[in-house]
């Protein structure tokens, strides 16, 4: 024999159907349906005054939202997030012209996170498998100028055809953008200069971290390259992450995204319009943006320029004596006598 099927609706009317005969108390109804009494007085009530309407599940939703965000709220949140269009419900905050009681208001994160869901506003992330980070000896980011990360910005197009390599440079501990300039080429002589301008400005930095492409890595000895090389003789330690691990330069990379919602869509038109994009959002960057692992404050707040001026004595590089030295021809193959 099937099992019946059946429904809520169906047994409220059967149990309303079986009272109405006048045959069964309360009680014996509730006994055959397996309810308490005061679950079929409800039902008993709810049809008398609804009919057969009154059988329907009511909506649980409260009448009443005392802790609801007020309008008022709302609209400086969605305000607050039309003026910064990149900035996360973080680091939204009430501007000066707001009124008090508005600014007493003002919810928590998640809360103004909803009301921008609400209003459409927030795009919602798509979840990425994370890669464990390999463990490498890098320098402990504990104070300022203890590791810059330089990275190039993936290059593009300006509105006039021209190719444009931005080349970034910040303070790991700080988060201070330290240079953000749009080259032509990725080269070292292309390079070199605002490097040396950057260091006439901040000092000199222990280490600089950066990724496995030129002009900060090569295919020769060591992974070195004349701008490393360079570093080396000024007292910085390059110090390269793991081939396809851009986690390990993770600070930079979340900066990148950002450089790219402020001042890549569209692009400018010139390369010189670009370039007073960047300088512009490098202002705002270290001196109004608020900055989560620096408590809410903006970069300028936590920097301090380095004590190692430059320009210092580059060094020459010293190598054991251990090692053979050997005369090579001009196609590198040694000719066996030591020099």
């Amino acid at each position: 024999m099937p099992w019946r099927e059946t429904c809520p609706m169906r047994e409220r009317r059967q149990l309303v159907a079986l009272y109405e005969t006048g045959r069964y108390t309360v009680t014996e109804v509730a006994r055959y349906f397996g309810v308490s009494r005061k679950t079929a007085h409800k039902w008993l009530n709810r049809y008398a005054a609804a009919g057969d309407e009154g059988l329907q599940d009511h909506s649980r939703a409260p009448h009443t939202h005392p802790n609801a965000t007020p309008d008022t709220v709302a609209a400086e949140i969605i305000r607050a997030k039309v003026n910064h269009p990149t900035w996360g419900p973080l680091k939204l905050s009430p501007g000066p012209d707001v009124q008090v009681d508005v600014a007493a208001a003002w919810p928590a994160p998640s809360t103004r996170g909803a009301v921008l869901a609400r209003a459409g506003l927030t795009k919602p992330r798509r979840r990425q498998r994370r890669v464990v980070p390999f463990t490498l000896p890098f320098a402990a980011c504990d104070r300022p100028n203890a590791v810059w990360c330089a990275d190039f910005k993936g290059w593009f197009r300006t509105g006039d055809g021209q190719r444009c390599d931005p080349l970034t440079i910040t303070d790991a501990w700080s988060r201070l953008l330290l240079c953000c300039r749009g080259l032509h080429g990725t080269g070292y002589h292309n390079v070199r200069p605002f490097f040396e301008r950057t260091f006439r400005e901040y000092g000199l930095p222990d280490a600089i971290r950066t990724d496995n492409g030129p002009p900060f890595a090569s295919l020769g000895v060591g992974g070195l390259s004349p701008l490393s090389v360079w570093w080396i003789k000024l007292g910085i330690l390059p110090e390269r992450i793991q081939p396809g691990h851009p986690e390990q330069n993770g600070r930079h990379e979340r900066f990148h995204e950002t450089l790219k919602l402020e001042c890549l869509r569209p692009p400018a038109a010139t390369l010189a319009a670009q370039q007073t994009c960047f300088d512009d959002f490098q202002l705002r960057y270290n001196t109004e943006r608020p900055h989560q692992a620096l408590g809410q404050q903006p970069p300028t707040r936590c920097y301090a320029p380095s004590p190692r001026p430059y320009p210092a004595p580059a060094s020459n590089l010293s190598y054991p004596d251990t090692p053979d030295i050997r005369r090579v021809r001009s196609m590198a193959r040694s000719n066996g006598v030591a020099s």
